[in-house]
């Protein structure tokens, strides 16, 4: 959290900071000992029309938040993003269209409710370092500043729990659908960004039940 807070206190430096960026960054971090009960997780997942942040687009985000070991069904959310670009051949992935974006929100609304539904939440991808790169970007469009809110990775979780048995990770074991099996949890065949987040929140959750009690903040990051 010390490198986030310097994180932080370098951008503030650099521009000022609009309301919605300055109220997530207002919140209280944790510390590294509290219990993983103690949190609060807005779960996440962002569809996108390509693989790279320079140049593709944010085209939905969806997430749902996690309180006290149990997911809150009511604070579930899927937004789309209005597109600048086609959307191209990433349709056969997300099954979104050009004619259903147009009508959405741009992107500068997406991030402003997702940063109002982050209130003091860690936010948690599978496979963050994508996601995150896309959200960061965008919002130094529109805020000047990345996100910069703390993160956890249940992609890299899982990673670490298997390198722990000193065997190969074989390819596409640490693909969502593959870690959820690994628990014993329902295939998972949704392809949008909220399905994705719930199916993220199963595998969070899982995943702490098999590390059992004792757990703690630092111990996810």
């Amino acid at each position: 959290m010390l490198r986030l807070k310097l994180r932080r206190w370098r951008w503030s430096r650099r521009t000022d900071l609009p309301d919605s960026i300055a109220k997530a960054w207002a919140a209280s971090l944790p510390s590294n000992t509290t219990a993983t009960r103690e949190l609060s997780f807005l779960v996440c997942d962002a569809e996108m029309s390509g693989l790279n942040p320079k140049e593709d687009e944010l085209l939905s985000l969806g997430w749902v938040r996690v309180t006290q070991g149990e997911i809150a069904l009511g604070s579930a959310c899927h937004t789309l993003i209005r597109n600048q670009h086609s959307v191209g051949q990433s349709a056969v992935i997300h099954q979104l269209r050009d004619c259903e974006l147009q009508e959405a929100d741009d992107v500068k609304a997406a991030l402003k409710a997702l940063l109002e539904a982050s209130a003091g939440c860690i936010l948690v991808f599978h496979n963050a370092a994508l996601d995150t790169a896309f959200l960061d970007r965008a919002s130094k469009e529109v805020f000047g500043t990345p996100l910069l809110l703390p993160t956890i990775d249940t992609l890299l979780l899982e990673q670490r729990l298997l390198q722990r048995k000193e065997q190969p990770i074989a390819q596409g074991a640490l693909r969502l659908g593959a870690c959820r099996e690994r628990y014993g949890l329902t295939t998972h065949n949704v392809h949008n960004a909220l399905g994705d987040a719930m199916a993220t929140a199963e595998l969070l959750l899982a995943h702490i039940a098999k590390r059992g009690s004792g757990l703690c903040f630092k111990d996810l990051l």
